[in-house]
């Protein structure tokens, strides 16, 4: 049987188009999850993702890993729907002064501040009461603290919120007298 006549012009012209779509294909780049940046770049997975499942509002949470300046506060009004500003230090501030620029957060954003550890003096426990702004703060601790003084810094302090005892074995033992929540984490490694 003889191919129909007008076939045979599209053959050649098929197989070429054929051969050439082959030969111009590469293989699809397999899928990659992002790679986590480090503090100098714009994401970083080790970092808290704070979640309240009583907070219904739709909003921003604008984070930074230091106290950020006059500046970058100023900025913050221009953040769209703007709801929370997280600060997940490094270590404790000091002093007042070093948290005074917070004072300058826009009004309907709330200040959540993680930090490490106890309070190394008093004064810095008491920087956090001397600030004019909506504070939770949330304490990630060792074990429990050393004395009943400690504890009775820690009662006094008005925007802590919560204290998270990041222990092998989770035990209220030490921390009987806190008057705030306490939630236990155990890392694995």
């Amino acid at each position: 049987m003889r191919p129909r006549s007008w076939l045979r012009p599209m053959g050649p012209a098929f197989a070429a188009g054929l051969l050439l779509g082959c030969m111009a294909g590469t293989q699809p780049v397999p899928a990659q999850a992002p790679a986590p940046v480090s503090a100098g770049g714009a994401l970083s997975y080790g970092a808290p993702l704070l979640l309240d499942r009583t907070d219904l509002r739709l909003g921003t949470t604008v984070q930074f890993q230091r106290i950020p300046d006059l500046a970058e506060l100023h900025d913050l009004e221009q953040v769209p729907g703007l709801a929370h500003l997280l600060l997940a230090l490094e270590e404790w501030p000091r002093t007042y002064a070093q948290i005074q620029p917070l004072e300058h957060l826009p009004p309907e954003a709330d200040l959540i501040v993680v930090v490490p550890g106890y309070p190394p003096t008093h004064e810095a426990a008491d920087a956090w009461n001397l600030l004019n702004a909506r504070v939770r703060l949330v304490m990630v601790v060792e074990g429990p603290p050393a004395s009943t003084t400690e504890l009775a810094e820690l009662n006094s302090m008005r925007g802590l919120e919560r204290v998270i005892a990041q222990m092998d074995q989770p035990s209220r033992s030490g921390f009987e007298r806190l008057q705030r929540p306490l939630s236990f984490r155990k890392l694995m490694r």
